[in-house]
């Protein structure tokens, strides 16, 4: 734990008063525990129940000591040396005991002293702070990392480790938490420790955060199926007409006819009256550009500057009227592509959120790179916002959606950008990458390094890439860092400016950085010590294949495709069909099936 951490370490000094040594506060050796014991309340929430047990899983992995998981202190041990997790009348008796009372959701609080620990949150149904606490305690004092959801690294504690005397507080800076990788999304437990708070409901892993993604929304409350017919004039006009099909979700909606209000605004008290606990609730435009020119529409974006005039008008009122039964819950709305720029005039309401959204700028440089252009105009929007809203969010592109399995030299980029939207007071980031999907292109590194930041902002990417790759692949890491740090320089030194959607080209991977990639990841496979890292390299080593085969990636019929040019790719290929079958690579992009871009792929070299 870095930032956002509040740190008292004991001074140990000796106090000779009337030739009597004052107690002297202790810290404990983890490797001399073998009389202790866990205690949890007799009543604890599920997810305190599940910490306990986290707890003593890895522990027992890391030491070979079996700690008993009570209610009540043990007499076998003295009444001396317990671990509690989460809050408990026995731990707020004991001489490590504390309040928990004023902790938010998500907050902890650890103190190690006199032969005693305690790791707890706020006791209550979806808290996560006491389960966080114990993921913390494992990472900072044991040192497992949790790689992959598979693969947890837990060193033997050895014959000597003492910790502490230590007291620490933590107040995670980010509300809502998502590296949206398949990886995660479909396995709620690991993406618990990665403190993910935005996967699972699951009440044993601490449920989610209230805060709900701010997502295109037009078409849940007004759909043209359903209104369309009888009501066309409930709907976008543009080039003097109201289409009712359109893609992006639907036709957008004109946003100042008054029915449109009602129905969105009664829509939503509805959905709050059976679901009391979310915090916010989406408003927002459809996917589509095709927002309402209708002269009333038209005046209030001409006079603001920005298409976000009228959407901002439209979402305070909607803000207004569920404030009246709801006044905490916020209404967000995107603020994204023809959107993304703050009205001249207007603000949002105080319980209206915005969600950023960069979906246009640079992926190869900082977001705050003054001299990236497709970047400073998003600066200045989030500095526009920040002076009017105090509740934004991110939304960060972080994949090249078009290509899922081509290297995207990216990784460098994520440190700086989320260090920068937390310090211009972003309430939670949304990191969007290849959620829909599994084995994208180093998917596995690039979630342990989204997580990580997420979580603490002041970590530095590099230390968490180096540390990654040397406990996932062993003394294969070398050349696979020598590939990644290759395709980075390369495409830093070319002058690019691509957003989330490109080409091998686009990114810089020519030839020869296949060609490299290749190689790097052969000599990693002859590194491998075990069939398990073997596996790693080899699941890791699909992006060198997608970068090698890109010369027929785009080929539809095989008679476009030179026979010396099938000929050499024809081996590329096959490696790469049987790579993506055996790790069950799912998409080639966010849109395409691995299955029909292999199909196509076999037919164009006849294998």
């Amino acid at each position: 734990m870095y930032s956002h951490v509040v740190t008292i370490i004991i001074s140990l000094f000796g106090l000779m008063v009337y030739s009597t040594t004052a107690s002297v506060p202790r810290g404990v050796n983890l490797s001399n525990m073998t009389n202790w014991d866990i205690i949890i309340a007799q009543d604890a929430p599920p997810s305190d129940i599940y910490a306990a047990e986290e707890f003593k899983s890895y522990f027992t992995q890391a030491s070979n000591i079996r700690l008993p998981i009570v209610n009540k202190v043990n007499p076998m041990t003295g009444g001396q040396h317990h671990i509690f997790i989460g809050s408990s009348p026995a731990m707020l008796s004991s001489k490590v005991g504390f309040s928990t009372d004023e902790f938010g959701q998500e907050d902890f609080r650890i103190v190690v002293r006199d032969d005693n620990i305690t790791i707890a949150g706020l006791p209550q149904a979806n808290s996560r702070g006491t389960l966080y606490g114990v993921y913390t305690f494992l990472e900072d004092y044991l040192g497992v990392r949790f790689l992959t959801a598979d693969h947890t690294y837990v060193p033997p504690i050895g014959i000597w480790r003492v910790i502490g005397p230590l007291d620490c507080f933590y107040h995670p800076p980010l509300r809502f938490r998502w590296s949206y990788y398949g990886e995660t999304n479909r396995n709620p437990a690991f993406a618990t420790r990665i403190r993910i708070n935005t996967v699972t409901d699951d009440p044993k892993l601490g449920g989610k955060t209230g805060l709900n993604l701010i997502n295109h929304s037009f078409f849940h409350y007004v759909s043209s199926q359903k209104y369309g017919k009888e009501h066309p004039e409930y709907f976008a006009l543009v080039d003097d007409e109201r289409k009712l099909e359109m893609g992006g979700g639907g036709p957008e909606l004109c946003l100042t006819n008054p029915d449109v209000l009602h129905i969105v605004a009664e829509t939503i008290l509805d959905a709050l009256k059976k679901h009391p606990n979310m915090e916010n609730v989406s408003v927002s435009q459809n996917d589509n550009n095709k927002y309402c020119r209708c002269p009333q529409c038209a005046a209030i974006d001409e006079r603001e500057g920005t298409p976000m005039g009228s959407i901002l008008t439209f979402v305070n009122a909607v803000a207004d009227e569920v404030g009246k039964e709801y006044p905490d819950v916020m209404i967000g709305t995107l603020s994204y592509w023809y959107s993304r720029r703050p009205p001249k005039t207007i603000k949002p309401r105080p319980n209206v959120q915005i969600q950023l959204c960069s979906i246009e700028c640079c992926v190869l440089h900082p977001i705050n790179d003054p001299n990236c252009e497709k970047n400073v105009q998003f600066c200045q929007d989030l500095a526009n916002w920040g002076k009017i809203c105090n509740k934004i969010s991110i939304w960060n592109y972080n994949t090249n959606f078009s290509n899922y399995l081509l290297p995207c030299p990216n990784l460098r980029v994520i440190e700086p950008n989320i260090r920068y939207f937390v310090a211009n007071n972003a309430m939670g980031i949304f990191m969007q990458a290849a959620g829909n999907a599994l084995g994208a292109e180093l998917s596995d590194l690039r979630n342990y390094v989204i997580a990580n930041l997420l979580w603490d902002p002041t970590r530095s990417s590099q230390k968490l890439i180096d540390e990654f790759l040397d406990l996932h692949y062993g003394r294969a890491a070398v050349p696979i860092r020598r590939f990644i740090n290759l395709t980075h320089e390369h495409a830093l030194a070319s002058g690019l400016h691509p957003n989330c959607f490109g080409r091998a080209r686009d990114y810089a991977i020519d030839e020869s950085i296949a060609k490299a990639g290749l190689d790097a990841f052969a000599e990693a496979i002859e590194l491998a010590e075990t069939d398990a890292i073997r596996a790693r390299v080899e699941k890791a080593s699909v992006c060198a294949y997608r970068a090698a085969i890109e010369p027929i990636w785009y080929i539809k019929n095989k008679s476009e495709v030179e026979p010396a040019l099938a000929m050499r790719m024809r081996p590329l290929v096959e490696r790469f069909v049987e790579l993506c079958e055996k790790y069950g690579v799912t998409q080639a992009s966010e849109r395409s099936k691995i299955e029909v871009e292999t199909e196509r792929l076999k037919r164009i070299v006849e294998l």
